[in-house]
């Protein structure tokens, strides 16, 4: 495998568009060698899922597409972001009881950090943001 693998998708704001994003990570990530039942797969689904839910729901107002970028350096690490034009950065909403949202952002920093990775947000030329996770790349060896 190359030192850098890498590729990019660019979605409308639409909530159909989670399931693209979703699909073609996973569809990299089996092509980048990762089987489906490595427990990595998953948690980049559901990374890739609420990350792109989060830039559908939160800034579509000002952000009619956001993209997916998915790295993968020297067979050692794996970069998953998303970014849109908004310029607000995702906030910790208090996660009362009675809420179905506002957990989003703690569930994929939990997630990266369980995989013994992280999660940051860097800024755009355009004034927007990137929301990356970092987590260790795990292939078993056959």
């Amino acid at each position: 495998m190359a030192d850098l693998q890498e590729a990019t998708l660019t979605l409308p704001s639409d909530p159909a568009s989670v399931t693209t994003a979703r699909r073609y990570v996973c569809a990299l990530l089996a092509g980048w060698g990762l089987p489906p039942d490595a427990p990595a797969y998953d948690t980049v689904r559901l990374i890739v899922s609420e990350l792109a839910t989060n830039a559908v729901l939160h800034t579509s107002d000002r952000s009619p597409n956001f993209t997916v970028d998915v790295r993968l350096e020297r067979s050692e690490q794996l970069h998953v972001g998303v970014t849109d034009s908004h310029p607000r950065r995702p906030r910790r909403l208090s996660a009362a009881v009675q809420r179905d949202n506002g957990r989003g952002m703690a569930i994929v920093r939990h997630l990266a950090a369980e995989s013994g990775g992280g999660l940051r947000i860097t800024p755009t030329d355009d004034g927007g943001k990137t929301v990356w996770i970092t987590i260790p790349w795990a292939v078993p060896v056959a």
